[in-house]
């Protein structure tokens, strides 16, 4: 279950690569292909290790407030693919 209060971080097992529309993140473990839709969202998933929580790191992004619950669903179905992880 995803807790946005937690700290998390991309898995060790995804590479990400920068595209122009976000990146495509890559894990090595399931082979799965994800793809990350804004600049903005690979900018949260990359804070997120440096960060206490996911809403600091959203922060540190600049995510604007109308736009948090979007990024939130984002990271929920990020974390239940493995592509980030608690840590």
């Amino acid at each position: 279950m995803f807790e946005p209060d937690q700290p998390y971080r991309c898995s060790p097992r995804v590479a990400l690569r920068p595209e122009p529309f976000g990146a495509l993140a890559y894990d090595f473990g399931t082979r799965r292909l994800s793809f990350l839709k804004t600049p903005m969202l690979v900018e949260v998933v990359r804070g997120l290790a440096d960060q206490p929580d996911v809403h600091a790191a959203l922060d540190a992004a600049g995510v604007p407030d109308d736009q948090r619950p979007g990024y939130l669903k984002a990271l929920a179905g990020l974390a239940e693919t493995g592509t980030i992880e608690r840590r």
